[in-house]
C-alpha cells in the first residue's frame, strides 16, 4: 500500500497552483510519478575480482533505496557495463552475466515498492576504460596491472597522455558489442528495470564513434555523419528489439564536446547541430527521451560551467525535433528546476550531485512548491 502523500500546509482561502515538477509523466505505458529524476552517477563500489565482480551489493542498495524513500520519481542506476572491457573502472557495476542481473533484483523491487521507477544506464567505456577509482587518483590502470586491461575504441587514439592507446575495433568486434548491449538489456528487463538508457555521452564508446575528434576510421563506421552515427543506431535498434514495446528507451548524449565552439581549440568535435540531427534519427528508431548532457570526450576542453548551463541544449532538441528531453547540469534548487519545466525547456530534470547531497530533495521540493510525493508508511507520522 502506498504511503500518504506529502502535502504542505496551505491557507484554506487560496489554492496553490500545481507544480510542474510533481505532474506525472507518461512514457509509452509507463507513468513516472513526478519529474524529479536521479541521473546515473558511478559509485565505483562493486567487487573488482571474484564471482561477484560487477555485482550490486549493500552499498548500491542503500544508495538507491534512500533516493526512492526521498520521493525521486525515476532512479537511473549508474553506468553499468555490458562487458568486462566496458567498465570504466574495475569497480564498476556490470550486467554481462546472470549473477549480476540477479543482484539487482532487491534494488528494483524496493524502488518499485516505493513508487519509484527503476531505470538502468547500459554502457561501454571504450578508450576511457581501465581507470582507477577517483578517490585513489583516477589514473589509468596499465595492462600489466592485475586490475587493468587493454581498452578498445573506434580508432587507436588514447584518451589522454596517461591512458593506453585502445585497440581499434574490427567490424566483427563492433557487432559483438552491439549484441552485448542487447543481451544486457534483456538481463536488465529480467532484473526488474522498467527504463533502459543507452550511454552515448561523456566520451564513452558510442560517443567516441560519434565525434570526429576520436573517430578517424575510413570504413562504414567513420568519416561522414551517417557513418559515425551508424554504431549508435545499431545499438538502439538491437536494444529496442529486445526491450518491450510498452516500456521506454532513453539515450544519453553529450550535446557538444566543447571543441568546435572553442575558438582557442583547433580540434573538430561533436556539436549541438549534430545532436539535433541525430535526435531526429533516434526518435525514428524508437528512442523515447534524450538525456542531454555535454562534454567528457576531450580532456582539456574548456567548459563554461554555471547553473543550468546544459539546459539550452536540451531545450533546442525538444523545440526542433519534438523528442522529449531531460535536462541536467547544476540543477540544485526546487524553484530553478520548476522554472526549467514551466518554461518548456525540458520534460524532466535529472539531478546528480544535488541528490548525493540531499536524498530527500523531492520531499523538500514538494514542501516548498506545494507538490505531492509518496512517503514511506514508516515515515507517514512525520508528514
Amino acid at each position: 500500500m502506498p504511503g500518504p502523500p506529502l502535502r504542505p500546509a496551505q491557507p484554506e482561502e487560496s489554492e496553490s497552483p500545481v507544480s510542474a515538477l510533481f505532474e506525472p509523466y507518461a512514457l509509452r505505458s509507463l507513468s513516472v510519478p513526478n519529474r524529479i529524476w536521479m541521473a546515473p552517477m558511478c559509485q565505483y563500489s562493486a567487487a573488482a575480482t571474484g564471482p561477484d565482480t560487477g555485482a550490486a551489493n549493500d552499498w548500491h542498495f542503500a544508495h538507491y533505496a534512500s533516493r526512492a524513500a526521498g520521493g525521486t520519481g525515476l532512479v537511473l542506476v549508474e553506468a553499468t557495463a555490458v562487458s568486462p572491457e566496458g567498465r570504466i573502472s574495475p569497480a564498476d557495476l556490470g550486467i554481462w552475466n546472470d549473477r549480476q542481473a540477479e543482484a539487482f533484483r532487491p534494488i528494483t523491487a524496493f524502488l518499485a515498492g516505493q513508487g519509484t521507477v527503476p531505470g538502468i544506464q547500459l554502457a561501454h567505456a571504450g578508450r576511457k576504460a581501465s581507470t582507477d577509482r577517483p578517490w585513489r587518483g583516477g589514473a589509468a590502470i596499465g595492462v600489466d596491472d592485475a586490475e587493468g586491461w587493454k581498452p578498445v575504441g573506434p580508432s587507436p587514439l588514447a584518451y589522454d597522455g596517461s591512458h593506453t592507446a585502445p585497440a581499434e575495433l574490427s567490424t566483427e568486434e563492433i557487432q559483438q558489442i552491439v549484441g552485448q548491449f542487447a543481451d544486457a538489456a534483456r538481463r536488465a528487463l529480467e532484473a526488474g528495470f522498467r527504463v533502459a538508457e543507452i550511454h552515448g555521452a561523456h566520451g564513452y564508446l558510442i560517443g567516441e564513434f560519434l565525434s570526429p575528434h576520436s573517430n578517424h576510421r575510413t570504413d562504414a563506421y567513420g568519416g561522414s555523419f551517417e557513418n559515425r552515427t551508424r554504431f549508435a543506431l545499431e545499438v538502439v535498434d538491437a536494444v529496442r528489439a529486445v526491450w518491450p514495446e510498452e516500456l521506454p528507451l532513453f539515450f544519453r548524449i553529450s550535446a557538444t564536446d566543447w571543441l568546435t565552439e572553442n575558438a582557442d581549440d583547433p580540434r573538430e568535435g561533436w556539436t549541438a547541430d549534430d545532436t539535433v540531427r541525430l535526435a531526429r534519427r533516434l526518435l525514428a528508431h524508437g528512442v523515447d527521451l534524450l538525456d542531454v548532457s555535454t562534454g567528457g570526450l576531450a580532456p582539456k576542453a574548456r567548459i563554461p560551467v554555471e547553473p543550468g548551463y546544459q539546459v539550452p541544449f536540451a531545450e533546442r532538441v525538444r523545440t526542433e525535433t519534438g523528442l522529449p528531453v531531460a535536462a541536467v547540469g547544476l540543477i540544485t534548487d526546487p524553484v530553478q528546476a520548476e522554472k526549467i519545466l514551466a518554461d518548456g525547456h525540458a520534460d524532466a530534470v535529472l539531478l546528480g550531485r544535488e541528490l548525493l547531497r540531499d536524498p530527500y530533495f523531492a520531499r523538500n521540493a514538494a514542501r516548498a512548491l506545494g507538490g505531492d510525493v509518496q512517503v514511506p508508511e514508516q515515515y507517514g507520522y512525520a508528514v
